[in-house]
């Protein structure tokens, strides 16, 4: 039942993953024990898949149970109590609590250095997110230079391909992005994407989201003609890999119709803006952030061609 609820995850079938993990949840609880580990697994897993619909407070009130059950069972120290505390963290970033966040994030890392070691994959994936939040409250420095190191350790251990090293860098060209490096950010997304493509395959997710990234990129740079026609082949990818109800699918939906209203073509991306909002509200429900965001974005389209009242609404 776990194993069915992660992969429908996976595939973005977030309700149907979230009732068979409650499902499981309640069996496990009843069977093992609200103490057993693979009851806390199944409490973990719940909440991600609510954090993934951005549920967030249900997703962090039981994130904060499973990690004071891990603390107690399991010790502070134990690689899933390590887990839970960086899944805390996630889920308050998302909800813009940054500075508990940041603190959490530091402890964790601080932990998984002295427990697993400053080389472990555990201990990396902690930099990374720690980096993320300070991205993310615009300490780009401290985040750049924390990603350099566990891009360097990562390349170092795992090796140039592997797909963790790849996420890192990834992450590297988003911070420079955000500090006006573009064209490092460019060069860094170009040689990921071709490295992805090469590794994993031109469908696999990860190289969608690099392709996806390198879009955003060469938007932000000016450079619409060359980032519609990579997002409208990531878009069409997604499609056909994911399907047009994933997540990512509706992201690259989104992403293009960005880019068209850059150049001002208005209609057809007020027309993608229409079909991606329906299916966000199918798919993450009308009060998913995702959902808010295509909200905006359709009523600035209307904006820009004079639909004013209509505009107003949605904005409303």
């Amino acid at each position: 039942m776990n194993n069915l609820a992660l992969v429908l995850d996976s595939q973005g079938k977030y309700e149907e993953a979230e009732e068979i993990h409650r499902q499981t949840l309640a069996l496990r609880d009843s069977v093992l024990g609200k103490k057993h580990p693979d009851t806390l697994t199944s409490m973990n897993n719940l909440a991600l898949v609510l954090d993934s619909q951005g549920k967030y407070e249900e997703a962090e009130e039981i994130h904060r149970q499973t990690l004071a059950l891990r603390d107690s069972v399991l010790g502070k120290k134990h690689p899933d109590t390590l887990t839970s505390m960086n899944n805390l963290a996630v889920v308050l970033r998302s909800q813009g609590k940054y500075e508990e966040a940041e603190e959490i994030h530091r402890q964790t890392l601080a932990l998984s250095e002295s427990v697993l070691g400053k080389k472990h994959p555990d201990t990396l994936a902690s930099m990374n997110n720690l980096a993320l939040v300070l991205d993310s409250q615009g300490k780009y420095e401290e985040a750049e230079r924390i990603y350099r190191q566990e891009l360097a350790l990562s390349e170092l251990e795992l090796g140039k391909k592997h797909p963790s090293t790849l996420a890192s860098m990834n992450n590297l060209a988003l911070v420079l992005r955000s500090q006006g490096k573009y064209e490092e950010a460019e060069g860094i997304h170009r040689q990921e994407l071709a490295l992805s493509e090469s590794v994993l395959g031109k469908k696999h997710p990860s190289t969608l989201t690099s392709m996806n990234n390198l879009a955003l990129e060469l938007s932000n740079q000016g450079k619409y003609e060359e980032a519609e026609e990579i997002h409208r082949q990531t878009l069409a990818l997604r499609d056909s890999v994911l399907g047009k109800k994933h997540p990512d699918t509706l992201a690259s939906m989104n992403n293009l119709a960005l880019v068209l209203n850059s150049q001002g073509k208005y209609e057809e991306a007020e027309r993608i803006y229409r079909q991606e909002l329906a299916l966000s509200e199918s798919v993450l429900g009308k009060k998913h952030p995702s959902t808010l965001t295509s909200m905006n974005n359709l009523a600035l389209v209307l904006r820009s061609q004079g639909k004013y009242e209509e505009a107003e609404g949605i904005h409303r």
